[in-house]
């Protein structure tokens, strides 16, 4: 069946130059953003229930931007004064970028990986002796704890933020030829709004294996899957996809 219409669960891009634009443009079909999902802050009360003091830690890890917003947000609730000398350990060059938002730029206190936090085990190695604090929203990928769990390093998680379900009641009776997920969460929210959904012609794509478990979990049968080694993005695969369905 040819396709007409695609829904990425992600926000809206910022601009034009999105590869999605591309896409849409070079295929004529019409392609629409909505997030499935949300991020909400937890309260200072949620932290302490925690048992996680902002004070008791020398180092941060920030692997989002996100979460970068909710730990100075609560430290202002807090009343935790953020010091000068505190380490900062990021994730990609994206984040540490983010991170000038909230602090004044110094070379020794901040570090950047650069594709992920595997990136920055020589300087986890030389800083083992900091107490590092990991505040993340309560869906973290795992290969996280266990590569710090590895490193052997002095860490704690503190869930500064919760993803819930966006409200996608407006959608009920709007149909999509493709629906693209990037994560468990969105495939929840999709199930949470519309129980019973019925995927008949829909195509569905997801990316990563963590969403792909979540899909076949519900049922769902896969169309359209990154990455792999021919198509390493989403736009790539579904490029790859619609080349075949609608070549007539």
């Amino acid at each position: 069946m040819k396709v007409k219409s695609i829904l990425v669960s992600q926000p809206q891009p910022a601009n034009d130059s999105s590869p999605y634009h591309e896409l849409s443009k070079r295929n004529k079909i019409k392609i629409d953003f909505r997030s499935f999902i949300q991020v909400e802050g937890v309260d200072a009360k949620d932290v302490r229930q925690q048992k996680i003091d902002f004070s008791n830690y020398t180092a941060v890890i920030f692997t989002s931007r996100n979460v970068i917003d909710h730990y100075f947000r609560l430290a202002d609730e807090m009343r935790f004064q953020v010091p000068d000398d505190m380490k900062y350990f990021c994730q990609s060059e994206a984040i540490a970028n983010y991170l000038h938002k909230y602090i004044v730029y110094r070379k020794r206190k901040t570090y950047v990986g650069e594709k992920g936090l595997s990136d920055l085990t020589p300087y986890f190695k030389k800083h083992k002796d900091e107490k590092f604090l990991l505040p993340s929203s309560d869906v973290l990928n795992p290969a996280v704890p266990e590569f710090l769990d590895e490193l052997g390093i002095k860490w704690e998680r503190g869930i500064l933020c919760r993803t819930v379900s966006s409200d996608l009641s407006d959608l009920e009776d709007v149909k999509y030829d493709i629906l693209v997920f990037f994560t468990p969460s969105g495939i929840k929210s999709l199930f949470e709004n519309f129980p019973k959904f019925k995927q008949d012609q829909t195509r569905i794509a997801v990316f990563g294996k963590t969403t792909v478990k979540a899909a076949e979990e519900m049922g769902l049968r896969i169309d359209i899957e990154a990455p792999t080694p021919d198509t390493p993005s989403m736009t790539m695969a579904l490029e790859k996809y619609l080349k075949e369905a609608n070549k007539n």
